[in-house]
């Protein structure tokens, strides 16, 4: 039975478990570890219940270990901890690349220490504490790892604790998830920094590049303002996979520029045709490694106090805006405004209350 829960790591995702747990499993009580200043604003915001400076202290008598800090810090964590954890402790941790750290566990935890492996599948564009909710995981993939312990009850355990969080529980091998990582994550990071790199290069000689870069150009390198810093340590993790799929997708690449160089355009037909398929089974209803923000337009006029009128007018419904760009003004006209809201019910949600109040409001489909 599962009542005490050590989180190391008290950031966007340790805090969101936290949060999550307090809202639906509030039997549980919850031991934070970071640094002191996070750890102060937590217990003010009620997301923990107990702290401690001392990391063995934290841990010591935890039925289940969340490591929650970043990838290169987990192992080190783990090896530091892992003498103070008591037997049939359940260890499990974060992060987006899941073979090495399965292979700490297996180097540093004893035989009678439980490690399941964790990534859910959800994320924000700002990470920290601040940034925290209780709801990130709601309708998330979460991504176990149990090797040999899927069939134990310390497993259902872990999975029963996840799925309190509102997320989808979906098992799975190490090496598997991570070659799907790096397929539909790691990669298209990459893509969305070398599509950023060619449109900052080719602007440098016709300003023309940026000024245009909305739209699809825009929504494709939403991911292209992820720090380095995030980014680095998950890259050299998995840099088997990242390398291997990096050489698949210059191999089609290649591919349509033979086409277009030697063959007629029409010869590119049947790859639109199947992305747009294969496109169309992706599912709905369910989070994605970091999760797109749902937009809607709205045409506001030339005024002062036009934009704090919008937002005031949201805020009365507590509806929150994420992002907010101004498209296009033209002085004594008006322009637009681009607002960003967390999914599709929220943004559906803020069109029909400008709508209510005058504005013109819309989404684009």
């Amino acid at each position: 039975m599962i009542e005490r829960v050590a989180i190391v790591g008290v950031g966007l995702i340790g805090g969101s478990l936290a949060l999550a747990w307090k809202e639906r499993r509030p039997d549980l009580t919850l031991i934070g570890w970071d640094r002191p200043d996070v750890l102060a604003a937590a217990r003010e915001r009620g997301i923990i219940d107990e702290t401690a400076t001392d990391l063995k202290q934290t841990v010591a008598g935890a039925d289940v270990l969340i490591l929650a800090a970043p990838i290169g810090t987990n192992t080190a964590l783990m090896a530091e901890v892992a003498a103070s954890l008591a037997s049939n402790t359940i260890v499990t941790d974060v992060g987006s690349v899941k073979v090495p750290i399965t292979h700490a566990a297996c180097a540093h935890l004893r035989p009678d220490q439980v490690f399941i492996g964790g990534h859910p599948m959800a994320g924000a564009e700002q990470g920290g504490l601040a940034n925290a909710d209780a709801f990130l995981f709601e309708n998330a993939t979460y991504v176990l790892c149990p090797g040999r312990h899927e069939s134990t009850p310390s497993f259902r355990a872990l999975a029963d604790l996840v799925e309190a969080t509102g997320a989808r529980v979906l098992p799975m091998d190490a090496a598997h998830h991570d070659h799907v990582a790096a397929c539909i994550s790691h990669v298209p990071q990459l893509l969305s920094v070398a599509l950023m790199g060619l449109a900052a290069k080719r602007s440098q000689t016709d300003p023309a590049v940026l000024q245009l870069a909305a739209g699809g150009f825009r929504d494709m390198t939403r991911i292209a303002s992820s720090p380095y810093a995030l980014w680095e340590p998950v890259l050299r993790a998995n840099k088997r996979d990242v390398t291997a799929i990096l050489s698949e997708l210059i191999t089609n690449l290649a591919a349509m520029r033979h086409m277009l160089e030697h063959e007629t355009t029409e010869s590119l037909a049947p790859l639109f045709e199947r992305a747009r398929i294969v496109r169309e089974t992706i599912p709905r209803d369910s989070k994605g490694f970091v999760d797109p923000l749902a937009d809607i337009y709205v045409y506001a006029e030339d005024r002062a106090g036009v934009l704090a009128h919008i937002a005031v007018t949201l805020h009365r419904d507590n509806i929150s805006i994420k992002d907010v760009e101004l498209l296009k003004v033209r002085e004594g006209t008006g322009g637009a405004f681009r607002l960003s809201f967390i999914d599709d019910r929220t943004a559906n949600a803020a069109v029909a209350v400008l709508e209510a109040v005058g504005c013109r409001a819309y989404r684009l489909n």
